[in-house]
């Protein structure tokens, strides 16, 4: 067994794995530090930037439509989702947040492939920032770690 439910427990190794990122600019400076945090730790696991397609768009809402071409593609192992929906005084937020994460779900189930969703959801920026890097590093790991899992269960 290669996995337990205590965390994984050999190195991870994603060299030769395609991975597709889509990235919302909405909140850009946010976003775009997920996008640094998960790029080098897709570097950090072997992925070679040859092998990874980073795209963005302009809203949350939008991630999934870049997914689904993606997926469709059958070209990635993986898929990334990054964005973030910062709470306003309207209901939209709760409108974004559950449709972009609905719709990241249904992607990743219909199509077979593992998609690593790091769109936040917070209360404001600070719980943003305080989440940024460690969310985008954690997606470009679940994404090597899922890729590998599908592919060993294939």
């Amino acid at each position: 067994m290669q996995g337990s439910d205590k965390g994984q427990t050999a190195p991870l190794n994603g060299r030769g794995l395609r991975i597709g990122i889509v990235q919302a600019r909405f909140n850009d400076t946010l976003t775009g530090a997920l996008a640094k945090a998960c790029l080098a730790e897709l570097a950090r696991l072997g992925v070679s930037s040859d092998d990874i397609r980073h795209v963005t768009v302009p809203g949350a809402l939008e991630v999934p439509v870049a997914l689904q071409a993606m997926a469709k593609s059958q070209r990635f192992d993986a898929l990334v989702a990054l964005g973030c929906i910062i709470r306003g005084e309207t209901y939209h937020f709760e409108l974004v947040a559950n449709e972009s994460g609905a719709g990241v779900t249904r992607l990743s189930l219909d199509h077979g492939v593992p998609i690593a969703n790091a769109i936040l959801t917070v209360e404001n920026d600070a719980q943003a920032w305080a989440r940024a890097d460690e969310k985008g590093r954690d997606a470009g790991t679940v994404a090597v770690e899922m890729a590998l899992l599908l592919k060993e269960l294939k």
